[in-house]
């Protein structure tokens, strides 16, 4: 996690104040096999109950309704890679997880979901790259 490491830090400089928190549980990894299989990746199967069992605990631990009684907005940065983001966002949304890799993302995209208190869910950007200069996006 060196990358997100990294992109953590860099954003921390420009948000003092705010408090980091670092967990294995948005570790990269393969969240559920995807359907349809796709042929340029093939993690061994025991890799997708693993990884997958800890990111759908991340997902679970951190996505979610604010408490009834907060009064005010509140905002979550989460800085992982992409297949973590891919399969929150399916979660998220209600969509079926194992479609999780017909999306694409670069890297340092910026992905927004917002959580209503009434519990519905908006994606408001997936993947945005607008403020990076073109030279500068990559896909891994």
């Amino acid at each position: 996690m060196t990358r997100a490491t990294e992109t953590t830090d860099i954003i921390s400089k420009h948000l003092p104040g705010v408090k980091k928190i670092s967990t294995d549980l948005l570790r990269e990894g393969a969240p559920i096999e995807p359907v349809p299989p796709v042929s340029h990746w093939k993690p061994e199967a025991v890799q997708y109950y693993e990884d997958g069992a800890r990111i759908e605990a991340a997902f679970r631990n951190y996505i979610h309704r604010a408490d009834a009684k907060q009064e005010e907005d509140s905002y979550e940065i989460f800085v992982c890679h992409a297949n973590v983001i891919r399969y929150i966002v399916c979660r998220a949304l209600q969509f079926p997880p194992e479609g999780w890799l017909r999306m694409s993302l670069n890297n340092g995209s910026i992905t927004h979901l917002v959580i209503r208190p009434s519990g519905r869910v908006a994606l408001r950007t997936l993947g945005d790259t607008g403020f990076m200069p073109p030279d500068k996006i990559t896909r891994t």
